[in-house]
């Protein structure tokens, strides 16, 4: 459901997408003749791009607080699934996409956790103790619906207030459907219309790994893809030794 903007709040913006989005926009082809071509990118342009995103998030937000969330360089859903994303392998950063990314953590209040995606970052302080309620996740990635909260999306220029129940049908739709940009399969052949019939009008997690059986998958399997699928919330973070808990599904039951 869309919401009210809301004052004086801090927005976690996901960084690596808007990041990409500002270089890839700056990058340009230049012809040097005898059939010689290469990419080069203007950093000015690409910064200025990603600053009047920011701006533009700040105002439609009305609010000056902002926390950039980052991906580390190692991702833990690889060692549940060293398949994960493998589909990426050969897609390439815009060139002066990694300068960019320093000028930006030198600049900017950000986040970066050990062996976690940005999303991960977002939704762990969505859900914490300092933040809960108090932020906006600021993210064009679906995914990000199954965090409790607000999010604004910028491409619909839609804010978003999505409850916990709302959060946890999404996950558990997710841990259904897979998910082919990030390369997990789920349960072949089921799409969103079918996860919407099997998990009805009370979605759990009993519903999900009743499916995965009867397609002739594992209680493992459900659980595997569920890892992949889950943006981490605080319950799945330990502060105190900086690193991830893998999702359980206990978790999921209210």
């Amino acid at each position: 459901m869309s919401s009210d903007k809301s004052q004086s709040k801090t927005l976690l913006i996901d960084a690596d997408l808007y990041l990409y989005r500002a270089a890839v926009g700056a990058e340009e082809e230049i012809d040097w003749g005898d059939d010689i071509w290469s990419l080069a990118t203007d950093l000015k342009v690409a910064k200025e791009s990603f600053e009047n995103q920011l701006t533009m998030f700040k105002e439609q937000l009305e609010t000056e607080e902002t926390i950039l969330c980052f991906s580390d360089t190692q991702n833990f859903r690889k060692e549940v699934d060293p398949e994960y994303k493998s589909n990426r392998k050969k897609t390439r950063k815009p060139t002066g996409y990694a300068e960019l990314v320093i000028w930006a953590k030198s600049k900017y209040r950000h986040i970066q956790k050990p062996g976690l995606e940005g999303d991960d970052c977002m939704g762990i302080l969505a859900t914490g103790p300092l933040y809960k309620g108090n932020a906006i996740i600021v993210s064009d990635d679906k995914d990000m619906k199954s965090v409790p909260g607000q999010l604004y999306r910028p491409n619909d220029d839609e804010l978003y207030d999505i409850s916990e129940q709302e959060a946890d049908a999404f996950f558990l739709t997710q841990c259904l459907t897979g998910d082919s940009a990030d390369g997990y399969s789920g349960i072949p052949g089921i799409g969103p219309k079918k996860a919407e019939a099997i998990l009805g009008s009370r979605p759990d997690w009993s519903l999900v790994e009743a499916a995965y059986i009867k397609h002739n998958l594992t209680r493992d399997d459900a659980i595997r893809m569920a890892r992949l699928a889950r943006i981490l919330r605080i319950s799945e973070w330990d502060d105190e030794s900086n690193t991830h808990k893998l999702w359980e599904p206990r978790r999921a039951e209210k």
